[in-house]
């Protein structure tokens, strides 16, 4: 199975693992050149940071962020553009700018109009599921069943989606590894990813790279000291059936996903 190597590029001051790096257009367009050199299938480009406690970012500012990256990315890689954004307005001029897809931490529901334009531009679109808002999602996350829980979810988004028009084959989903949830809901989504591909038929994408729960699990909270982990979860999550993984040491991931599809076909011969 064909796994995408999704690789991130964040133009923003706060972003959790890298913010203010690449706020710099010609900074963040280079970083994106190079995450392809390295191996990424695809790019996810955002302009507003979704760690727990950030704050919101206006659509005229993030599509100031964003659409020079984009814009120039879209012409020099050989690979599609996604765009990171919840706003129907930053989506229609990021996919108007040469993006393809459009990846919504907030599965349609901050923006009624996102799903429609997705919809009109015959774009791909990545629903993520989050429990509350960034602001306060990581305050108090509970469920009774999660891996349920988030399945419902997401395969109630799933129809929406449809419902709007956008094509089945343009949909993927994500449980939101790290949204909403504590380091004990995000084992459990982890342990049971083969659940959630079986029951939603779609694409699955997984977003854990130096997630706060790995430098728990590691006993270290350094964000950047955080990739050995993202690379366990990640080889983990493509044996269960993952199809798109984000993350932000493309180089390594490509490797590991590469010697694990060598010893899965050794193991199938």
């Amino acid at each position: 199975m064909r796994v995408a190597v999704m690789g991130i590029v964040n133009v923003t001051p706060d972003s959790f693992s890298d913010g203010g790096q690449f706020l710099d257009a010609d900074a963040a367009i280079a970083h994106g050149l190079a995450l392809v050199e390295a191996g990424a299938d695809l790019l996810d480009v955002g302009g507003e940071s979704t760690r727990p406690g950030a704050d919101p970012v206006d659509d005229v500012e993030e599509r100031r962020r964003v659409l020079p990256v984009i814009e120039a990315l879209a012409v020099q890689v050989g690979v599609p553009v996604s765009v990171d954004t919840a706003k129907a307005s930053v989506a229609d001029a990021a996919l108007g700018a040469g993006a393809r897809i459009v990846n919504d931490v907030s599965a349609g529901r901050n923006d009624p109009d996102l799903l429609g334009v997705v919809a009109h531009h015959g774009a791909g679109y990545i629903a993520m599921h989050m429990q509350g808002e960034p602001r306060t999602m990581q305050d108090a996350p509970h469920y009774g069943d999660v891996v349920r829980e988030v399945g419902d979810f997401l395969a109630d988004r799933a129809e929406v989606a449809r419902a709007a028009g956008i094509a089945d084959g343009a949909l993927a989903l994500d449980p939101g590894i790290g949204f909403g949830k504590t380091a004990a809901h995000n084992l459990e989504l982890l342990a049971h990813l083969d659940a959630l591909v079986a029951r939603l038929a779609v694409p699955i994408v997984i977003g854990a790279s130096r997630k706060r729960f790995l430098g728990v699990l590691l006993g270290d909270d350094a964000a950047d000291r955080r990739d050995d982990g993202t690379l366990a979860t990640t080889v983990w999550c493509v044996g269960l059936g993952a199809r798109v993984v984000r993350v932000h040491d493309v180089r390594s991931t490509t490797r590991a996903i590469g010697l694990y599809r060598v010893m899965a076909e050794a193991d199938a011969a």
